[in-house]
């Protein structure tokens, strides 16, 4: 569901795109449906603003706005052009508002869903941006930015501790300031049967400015898939670690979609550390019946199955548009929950660790992929996802 309208302005044209089906994700829970109050929230329309030569130079412009019921998002990025085989270089301002339900939120109906307190977060950041040129199977990617982050109420009032009386910065005052140096790397190894990835992040604060915070952040994420004959197995694994300085909101947290599927977001726990597993199997589900008895050469078809007496086969055209998945989900914080200051996972209960498990049905279509999942947790408690991943029209 989205709109896009070209301007004229100069010699430039303006591309700008209204896109309501962005980020689309819903968790609706069982039982009851009717106590989800997150299935409105995490809609999110977005307009996008993009300017090819602001200068009359080729300096790229884009504006970016997220907005949800809840939540917005607010981005503005320039770039001066440069040759393919140099970095990139952007200047990048951001400001995000959003529910902190992942770390200080409370589990609910045994932990399928987290229910908010109140605590929001306000983060202003602005910086460089540096991609290195893209090689056949490498990106890069640096950036150095400043980052000024607030505790808010639901009324937009700063605060610095959360109703029990437990801080919600590292500094103790109403906000945190940081300068943080990033790097992210990504390998990606793509074959007709297989394909591995490695993504790696490492966050560096720097003490450049008074009562900065200090820290080193490190998340690496692994997944690996092979094709079994029409079938596909995708397994992933992902890891992080967080030491020096740290405030509440840094920690890891565990749980929802994305992470482990049947609790709600960041309902098994938040910690210093974190290790997640994931493991999905997907088959194609449209199959066309053909005449009883009557053989057909190979070439009529991608894969061909005899049950009963029929002959059934899979048309690729048909078979990527429409799948069917079985999964499971586990997720740990290794015991770090207790390093994390004021201990929110704790206080609230939340187990640091969880298994999910279920099944899903999958459409491919020219938006993306529509995906509905149906979990359940280690407590026996369902929840039922529908997602619509624009990404790409596939896992």
């Amino acid at each position: 569901m989205g709109a896009q309208q070209s301007v004229n302005a100069g010699k430039a044209k303006v591309d700008l795109h209204v896109d309501l089906t962005h980020m689309l994700c819903e968790a609706l829970l069982l039982p009851p449906l009717s106590s989800s109050s997150a299935t409105i929230s995490q809609i999110v329309g977005r307009i996008s603003l993009k300017h090819p030569s602001l200068f009359g130079r080729s300096e790229k412009l884009d504006v970016i706005l997220d907005k949800g019921v809840n939540d917005s998002n607010v981005v503005v990025a320039f770039r001066r052009p440069r040759p393919e085989w140099l970095s990139q270089q952007s200047f990048v301002i951001q400001h995000s508002m959003t529910p902190e339900i992942a770390v200080h939120g409370f589990p609910a109906d045994n932990f399928t869903r987290s229910g908010s307190r109140g605590v929001n977060l306000s983060r202003l950041s602005l910086g460089v941006e540096i991609n290195e040129p893209t090689t056949s199977k490498w990106t890069s990617g640096t950036s150095v930015k400043f980052e000024h982050i607030r505790p808010v109420n639901n009324d937009g009032r700063s605060i610095a501790r959360d109703h029990e009386g437990f801080p919600l910065t590292c500094s103790g005052n109403l906000h945190d300031n940081m300068i943080i140096l990033k790097q992210e790397s990504g390998y990606a190894d793509v074959k007709d049967n297989s394909f591995l990835r490695v993504n790696f992040q490492m966050e560096q604060g720097l003490p450049l400015v008074p009562k900065s915070l200090t820290f080193n952040r490190v998340k690496c994420a692994v997944s690996k898939g092979i094709k079994l004959g029409p079938t596909f197995l995708v397994t992933s694994l992902t890891g992080g670690s967080i030491v020096g300085d740290m405030a509440p909101y840094q920690a890891f947290a565990i749980g929802g979609l994305g992470s482990v599927r049947g609790y709600g977001e960041g309902a098994v726990g938040s910690g210093r550390l974190c290790l997640i597993g994931n493991c999905e199997y997907t088959v194609p589900l449209v199959v066309s019946a053909c005449k009883r008895n009557i053989p057909y050469t190979a070439k009529d078809c991608d894969e061909e199955f005899i049950v009963k007496g029929y002959s059934f086969r899979v048309e690729s055209s048909e078979a990527k548009n429409l799948e069917g998945s079985l999964f499971m989900d586990c997720g740990s914080d290794l015991g770090s929950a207790r390093h994390v200051p004021g201990n929110p996972a704790l206080r609230q209960g939340k187990p640091g660790f969880g298994v999910g498990f279920g099944y899903g049905v999958h459409f491919n279509t020219d938006i993306g992929q529509i995906r509905v999942d149906y979990a359940m947790n280690a407590f026996s408690r369902k929840t039922f996802y529908f997602s619509i991943n624009t990404g790409g029209a596939g896992s």
